[in-house]
């Protein structure tokens, strides 16, 4: 492949949607036969204990032969979570009136998940264990 080439596929059309610590591309690429198709690649960034930080990526390729399919499937998997759950974004982080104090009064038992909690994955567990001594056994 050339460097011509290469220059070429990534310059015919491009956006980006950025979205948190997630960004996305729509870029259009050209196949050697100088048909286009598409790629959305999700981008996210991680933060690495010392500070320092990086990329994760995600690429999807699409071609024209599945464009129609795959923008069915997308609207009506839109159109469900919509009709399922309204446009409201259901989410602490999202949450004007969320306060984190009320979600950890309400776990005291100690939740099985952090989906049951109420809390992100990104968070730490909760921290409310059993002192046992071992010498007792």
């Amino acid at each position: 492949m050339s460097d011509s080439y290469s220059m070429e596929k990534e310059e015919i059309y491009s956006k980006v949607m950025r979205a948190g610590r997630r960004t996305y591309f729509f870029d259009v690429r050209s196949t050697k036969a100088g048909d286009y198709y598409l790629t959305i690649t999700e981008s996210k960034k991680f933060t690495n204990d010392d500070g320092s930080y990086h990329y994760k990526k995600h690429k999807i390729y699409l071609y024209k032969e599945d464009f129609a399919d795959f923008k069915d499937h997308v609207s009506e998997m839109i159109d469900y979570i919509i009709d399922e759950k309204g446009e409201e974004v259901i989410s602490e982080r999202h949450q004007s009136d969320y306060n984190k104090e009320d979600v950890k009064d309400k776990n005291i038992g100690g939740p099985q998940s952090a989906q049951e909690a109420g809390t992100v994955a990104d968070e730490p567990a909760p921290t409310n264990f059993t002192d046992i001594d071992f010498d007792d056994i």
